[in-house]
């Protein structure tokens, strides 16, 4: 049996440190025991880890967490630990695209699902509450949803205007589920090169909480206040100017943001 290195971080920017450490020895794969903010820190130190090494770093996943809306889109074990324990070990390298948003001079990648609008808002209240439930993502939802005035933007996809007015949330989307099981993008693919982009219109805040429910059984595509489409890049402009986002369930914020797919950037056991 090949040697076993542990690290354990406190903080997202010890990450690459480790990485850079465990390849100095040999190792080659880096197994990540988290949920989708783990894989958030794991993927940024990766991508541009990967670009300076060859061979590169294969990274795997064991889902612990709230959300763990990457291993459902995924198909991946992430109630039983010993199914799990099975799984890592027969999964294989996979070539999985990666989502990079940019705004000025400032870049992050992100795995899974990004989104402006109600979802930055709600993964600020989700992240101010001190024990988490496996409702807390639909509560947090409902309640900011409750309070949120939808923003005017100008959605272009690439490069082609696409849809102009107001509206909750942009969801760009490498994965298909986000918000612990909300199958916001069922058509996504991660090997594909495409986002699937999923928009909720301005409309009245009773019609996005009676529909919400449409969201877990995938059928809200088919809702006269969504849109959706694909493309390679998404670019998400507010005349307000700064724009509130969440990057697979971290918040972040820009003006003049653009999402662009990376397609098989990172190798992945699936």
């Amino acid at each position: 049996m090949g040697e076993v290195i542990v690290a354990v971080t406190q903080h997202p920017d010890e990450v690459a440190r480790h990485i850079q450490q465990a390849y100095n020895v040999g190792v080659r794969r880096v197994i990540a025991l988290g949920g989708d903010g783990t894989n958030h820190s794991l993927v940024n130190a990766l991508a541009e880890f990967n670009q300076k090494h060859n061979p590169p770093m294969i990274y795997g996943n064991i889902p612990v967490g709230t959300g763990r809306d990457w291993a459902r889109g995924q198909g991946i074990p992430y109630t039983d630990p010993q199914r799990i324990a099975q799984w890592i070990i027969g999964a294989k390298p996979t070539p999985t695209d990666v989502g990079m948003v940019t705004s000025g001079a400032t870049r992050e990648y992100f795995l899974n699902i990004a989104s402006t609008g109600l979802g930055g808002e709600v993964v600020k209240r989700v992240n101010a509450t001190k024990q988490r439930r496996p409702w807390t993502f639909l509560l947090s939802t409902i309640l900011t949803t409750l309070s949120y005035e939808p923003q005017p933007v100008q959605v272009k996809i690439d490069g082609e205007d696409w849809y102009e007015g107001t509206a909750y949330a942009v969801a760009v989307a490498n994965g298909s589920s986000f918000g612990h099981g909300m199958k916001i993008a069922p058509n996504a693919n991660t090997s594909d090169g495409l986002f699937e982009v999923v928009l909720v219109k301005g409309v009245s805040r009773l019609t996005v909480l009676t529909a919400l429910q449409r969201v877990y059984n995938a059928t809200h595509l088919t809702h006269p206040a969504v849109m959706s489409t694909r493309g390679k890049s998404v670019s998400v402009v507010s005349p307000r100017g700064l724009i509130d986002m969440e990057l697979d369930g971290e918040f972040n914020e820009g003006r003049e943001v653009t999402f662009t797919v990376h397609p098989g950037l990172l190798q992945m056991l699936l």
